[in-house]
C-alpha cells in the first residue's frame, strides 16, 4: 500500500491571500529517480524544501497544513472520555479562531483548504471552505467519484455510487463538518471510507512544528517529544540509539527509568517514565571505567531535537506517511540535516515516505541534493501576500545550475532586500 500526499490547495489564510498549491507531483525530469514515488496514478516527490527570508510566509504555509490537520481532529476526534459521557457526540475541541489575509481594505473572511492523497489504495479528494467557526461548503471526492458535496445554497448532494447510503444523514450544524455526521452515523461502505481517511490524519500525517519544541536554552528542557515506541519498544530503542551514535555527540545509549509521582486528579502516586541518555566515564589515561546516565534537559538543543525528529523518520521510513517540519535545519548541524533528508530520498526509504520542510540552509540548495521540482520558495511583495513557486517554474534555470549562488544573487526571488547602509547610519 502506497501513503502519500498529492497535493495540498489554500486560499486566503494568514498571508497567503490567492490561492496556492502545494503539489508533489513530479516533473518529467530524470534527474535523481530515487526521489520519485512512481504509481499507477501519479509520481511524486519524496522531498520538498522551501526557501525563503524571514516573514516571508514560510511557516504560514506549515501553519496552514497544521490548521487543516487540526480542524479535522477537532471535529472527528473526541477530546476524552470524559467530554464525550458529558457532551455525548457533541464533544469536540474547539480551536481559536483562524486568521484569514488581513491587508486589504476590504477583509475576506471566507478561507479554503483541500487535499488530495492516497491512503490504503484509496484516493481521497477533500475540502471545505469557513468563514470565523461556520462551515460554509464541503466536498468528499473517492477514487473520482463524488460521495458528498454540501453547498450553502444548495444544501447537501450526493454521488449516484453513495447516494443510497446517505440520503438519510440530511441534518448538519453549520459550525461543524459534515465529514463528522458520516463518522457517526455512516455504515458499511461510506464508513470504511470514512475510517480510511481518519486513519490517514492519527497516523500517517506528522506536522512538526519549531514552536511547538521547547526552550533552546540547554538545561531549561524538560519535556521533549517522543513515541511511545521509545519507551515500550525496547528494539525500537536500540535503532534510536544506534542512530544516536551514529552522529558522534556523546551518547552511548537510551535507558528508560522510573519515578514516582503524585498524580493530583487520581489522588495516588504513580510510576512515570524517564528517558536518560548513557555516556561513557573515563580514567585519567582515557580508559572507560563505567557509564552515567544524564536527564534529557543536560543534552544540547540540537541533540534533543534530533532525537526528537529521528523517532518520527524511523517510523515513517518502515510504515510511509508524511512527516512535514517548519526550520528543520534550526539548531541541527548542516550534515545531520543533510542526513535526514537523504534518508527520504535514498532507496533505502522503500515504503514513499515524504518530507516536507523549510529552512534557510543553503548548503542543501544545489543539484546534487535535489531536482529543481523539490525546491520551492515563498516570497511575499510590497502589498503584503505570500506567494509560492518551485525552481522549476523559472523557465530560464539549467539542470547543471549553481543552485546556491544563483540564489543568492537574486536571480530566484525570496531573499531578505537589505538597505545600502545600516540603520544608525541613515539620516
Amino acid at each position: 500500500m502506497i501513503y502519500m500526499l498529492v497535493m495540498f490547495r489554500f486560499k486566503n489564510f494568514s498571508s497567503f491571500r490567492d490561492e496556492v498549491i502545494l503539489d508533489l507531483r513530479a516533473s518529467s525530469y530524470t534527474q535523481h529517480p530515487s526521489h520519485v514515488i512512481k504509481s499507477a496514478s501519479f509520481n511524486l516527490l519524496k522531498t520538498l524544501a522551501i526557501y525563503g527570508p524571514n516573514a516571508s510566509g514560510k511557516s504560514n504555509l506549515i501553519s496552514a497544513l497544521h490548521w487543516f490537520e487540526q480542524i479535522i481532529f477537532s471535529h472527528m476526534f473526541q477530546t476524552s472520555p470524559e467530554d464525550e459521557k458529558n457532551e455525548g457526540i457533541e464533544a469536540f475541541r474547539k480551536l481559536p479562531p483562524i486568521r484569514p489575509f488581513l491587508l486589504s481594505e476590504q477583509v475576506d473572511a471566507h478561507i479554503e483548504f483541500e487535499m488530495v492523497f492516497s491512503h490504503q489504495n484509496e484516493l481521497f479528494q477533500y475540502g471545505f471552505s469557513m468563514k470565523e467557526n461556520h462551515i460554509l461548503s464541503e466536498w468528499l471526492m473517492v477514487n473520482d467519484h463524488l460521495v458528498f458535496e454540501r453547498d450553502p445554497s444548495t444544501g447537501l448532494t450526493f454521488g449516484n455510487k453513495f447516494k443510497s447510503q446517505l440520503r438519510a444523514f440530511t441534518k448538519y450544524r453549520e459550525d461543524r463538518l459534515y465529514l463528522s455526521v458520516l463518522d457517526y452515523f455512516a455504515t458499511d461502505d461510506v464508513k470504511k471510507l470514512i475510517d480510511c481517511f481518519k486513519d490517514f490524519f492519527r497516523s500517517r500525517f506528522n506536522v512538526h512544528f519549531e514552536l511547538i519544541f521547547e526552550s533552546s536554552i540547554k538545561g531549561t528542557v524538560h519535556a521533549v517529544p517522543h513515541s511511545p515506541r521509545l519507551v515500550n519498544d525496547e528494539a525500537f530503542r536500540a535503532k534510536v540509539a544506534e542512530y544516536i551514535r551514529f552522529i558522534d555527540v556523546g551518547i552511548e545509549n537510551i535507558a528508560i527509568e522510573t519515578e514516582e509521582v503524585f498524580d493530583e486528579q487520581m489522588g495516588k502516586k504513580i510510576k512515570r517514565p524517564l528517558i536518560k541518555t548513557i555516556h561513557s566515564v573515563f580514567n585519567v589515561n582515557g580508559s572507560q571505567v563505567g557509564t552515567k546516565s544524564f536527564d534529557l534537559a543536560q543534552e544540547s538543543s540540537g541533540t534533543l531535537r534530533f532525537l526528537s525528529f529521528i523517532q518520527e523518520v524511523l517510523i515513517l521510513l518502515e510504515r510511509g506517511g508524511v512527516f512535514i517540519i517548519d526550520e528543520l535545519s534550526a539548531r541541527l548541524h548542516p550534515i545531520l540535516t543533510k542526513f535526514i533528508v537523504d534518508l527520504f530520498q535514498s532507496d533505502r526509504n522503500s515504503n514513499h515516505a515524504q518530507l516536507i520542510f523549510t529552512t534557510h540552509d543553503t548548503s542543501l540548495l544545489n543539484k546534487d541534493q535535489f531536482r529543481r521540482d523539490e525546491i520551492l520558495f515563498v516570497d511575499k511583495n510590497d502589498l503584503g501576500v505570500s506567494s509560492l513557486y518551485s525552481l522549476a517554474d523559472l523557465k530560464m534555470v539549467r539542470q547543471d545550475a549553481t543552485y546556491h549562488k544563483d540564489y543568492f544573487s537574486g536571480k530566484y526571488g525570496a531573499i531578505p532586500i537589505l538597505q545600502t547602509s545600516f540603520p544608525e547610519n541613515r539620516g
